[in-house]
């Protein structure tokens, strides 16, 4: 009797989970059926939803729900806690399965090459970030001393960033931040925040209901010039083709003729100003130097050569996420992505790398909402099961699920699994109760392990 197909997922957010969703609902699934292992280095699923969207978004977070519905079928094992490489390698997985897809995402900053990047007080966002999503591998304190901070960037993570440093502690106290963040934000100096895009508002990347978010805050004034709200040919074809980008523009002129009001805290949104030098004095920041620019009636901007000096003491590049190279597999490095053709990895000569797969950010980069990863997914999922049909996967020496449980223990891996994860959500949601919260989050990696198991 023929066997399940093998695979293994390596990362369990949400391109992974949609990976092992395609395989579930395709014909191979029914006959002779598919037995799918995800391997995640962190002790809990779900990647970035759980590390990288902001805790005030609870609307995102219940894509959760619609994940939960895959990672409960049968077919399915989590192995959290268990890292690429070090825990396994590529020639260990291929001892067991039949094909392997990463799914491994990103994680790190993107470079900003400019003077004084480098200097105390310039944060990477992601950093950021983790620190204030409860990420076991990062501090659990942050410098919050700055009364006037800058954000570099017009995406959703730079509105992130600005939104969290913009409103008091006890306005996020409600979400899951564990009381290390929330202590941290309490002693927040932080009264002017000023974002800054080198573009126009018609080229800015938020998400329409992400920017209007912004004035939800009876802390937050956001305030806009009315001299940067402007448009070339270019532009004006961006908002023609462009629901998203029309709405953005629309919300941000809304908010360029109107008074400045009283809330305390004032949020600055600016265009035409890109980031020219950090300033430094004594290796800490003490400015941000920007360059006007003007738009070239393509949409896109040219330097004006006028520079202007910003008084600010902390500034947080949010200008890309970058995956971490992998072991064993092709890399590029402009890119921080593994090359592919369709999902299948592509090998340094050119060929594709039997029975290795990739899909999600590690694929083709950090860009795109959570959703675009399902199609991705799907074409990933769909080319390996063409090259299972046309017998062109390699065939493991050890294809019994329980072979991968002894490896892991003979290794003395310390893994979590699915039922662990009922666990740690269920302590999550009983530290929560007493406060009327939903959950409050378990920072530390030994206490997630103690709490997912039995």
């Amino acid at each position: 009797m023929p066997r399940p197909l093998r695979v293994a997922i390596v990362g369990a957010g949400p391109a992974g989970i949609y990976a092992a969703d395609a395989l579930l609902k395709s014909d191979v699934a029914a006959e002779p059926g598919v037995s799918i292992d995800l391997f995640e280095r962190m002790p809990a699923p779900f990647g970035l939803i759980r590390y990288g969207v902001a805790p005030d978004h609870p609307r995102i977070k219940g894509i959760i729900t619609a994940l939960h519905q895959v990672l409960d079928k049968p077919q399915i094992r989590l192995f959290g806690n268990v890292d690429y490489p070090s825990d396994i390698s590529l020639d260990d997985l291929r001892a067991f399965y039949d094909a392997v897809i990463f799914s491994t995402g990103a994680t790190a900053d993107r470079a900003l090459s400019i003077p004084g990047a480098e200097l105390d007080g310039s944060y990477g966002a992601a950093d950021f970030v983790s620190w204030y999503d409860g990420h076991p591998d990062v501090p659990r304190t942050w410098p919050l001393t700055a009364e006037k901070v800058a954000v570099l960037g017009v995406g959703n993570v730079a509105l992130d960033v600005a939104r969290v440093l913009a409103k008091t502690a006890d306005e996020l106290l409600p979400t899951e931040i564990p009381p290390n963040v929330y202590d941290g934000l309490k002693a927040n100096k932080a009264l002017e925040i000023h974002v800054f895009g080198r573009r126009g508002p018609a080229q800015a990347k938020f998400s329409p209901m992400e920017l209007r978010e912004l004035d939800h805050s009876p802390n937050i004034e956001v305030i806009v010039d009315p001299e940067d709200i402007d448009y070339d040919a270019g532009s004006i074809e961006t908002r023609r083709g462009n629901k998203q980008a029309d709405m953005v523009a629309k919300t941000l002129e809304n908010w360029a003729i109107r008074d400045v009001g009283e809330r305390p805290h004032k949020l600055f949104l600016h265009f035409f100003e890109s980031p020219a030098e950090i300033l430094g004095e004594d290796g800490k920041v003490v400015g941000l130097r920007t360059e006007r620019t003007a738009l070239d009636g393509t949409g896109n901007v040219k330097g004006t050569g006028e520079f202007k000096d910003w008084d600010v003491t902390a500034v947080y590049r949010a200008v890309g996420y970058l995956s971490d190279k992998l072991p064993k597999l092709p890399w590029d490095i402009d890119s921080g992505t593994v090359p592919d053709e369709g999902g299948r990895v592509i090998g340094e000569t050119g060929e594709h790398m039997q029975s290795t797969y990739v899909t999600g950010w590690i694929r083709r980069g950090p860009i795109g909402l959570i959703g675009h990863t399902k199609g991705d997914a799907n074409e990933t999922v769909a080319n390996l099961l063409a090259d299972h049909a046309q017998g062109r996967l390699q065939t493991p020496a050890s294809p019994e699920p329980e072979a991968v449980d002894a490896f892991l223990a003979e290794r003395s891996v310390r893994f979590t699994t699915w039922e662990g994860w009922y666990r740690l959500d269920a302590a999550e949601k009983a530290l929560g109760e007493p406060q009327g919260r939903e959950r409050v989050k378990i920072v530390e990696r030994e206490g997630m392990l103690d709490a997912s198991e039995a």
